[in-house]
């Protein structure tokens, strides 16, 4: 065994990527506390092609210092798009047909192993502040609130990590059929 150069790992351009078809995938970051957090969401979106990321309220967006470094530059590749209010980003997405699927842990949520998803629906998941999670007002807007299992004592994830989680379930889901 060998570690695969970066050489050979098939990377396209930035130009490349901006053309590429990509997952009917908005996330929206409300009130995110920590920029390392959100660049970290920043890379994963673009390593899934996603097709944006929405920073609401008080989430870092470019130029933040921390941001950039924790994505790594993938805040060029990365459509990205900032919001005074979450309200603002989800009524844009309802306007255009997004399904809003909040990532929360709630008396209505679905296990993120029983959720499916077709691939041909348009789907913003929505990510809550590290402390309090989805406001309330939040709430009553989503169609659906996916909750991903956990087994330990603390059932809380880092945003990057549910992130990472949440999206590599739905692409698995997708591209399985």
């Amino acid at each position: 065994m060998r570690k695969i150069l970066n050489e050979e790992l098939g990377r396209i351009s930035i130009a490349e990527f901006r053309k590429k078809e990509k997952l009917n995938v908005v996330i929206v970051l409300d009130n995110i506390r920590s920029a390392h957090n959100g660049g970290s969401v920043f890379r994963t979106a673009d390593a899934f092609a996603v097709k944006a990321i929405h920073c609401c309220g008080i989430t870092a967006v470019p130029p933040n210092r921390d941001l950039l470094k924790a994505s790594l530059g993938s805040q060029d590749s990365i459509e990205w798009k900032y919001f005074k209010t979450t309200m603002d980003s989800i009524s844009e997405l309802k306007k255009v047909g997004f399904k809003i699927i909040g990532v929360e842990q709630i008396d209505k949520s679905i296990s993120l192993t029983n959720f499916q998803f077709s691939g041909k629906e348009k789907i913003a998941f929505v990510f809550g502040n590290e402390v309090h999670g989805l406001s309330d007002e939040i709430l009553n807007e989503l169609d659906s609130a996916i909750e991903i299992p956990q087994f330990g004592t603390k059932h809380s994830f880092n945003i990057s990590v549910s992130a990472g989680i949440v999206l590599w379930d739905y692409f698995s889901k997708i591209y399985s059929e």
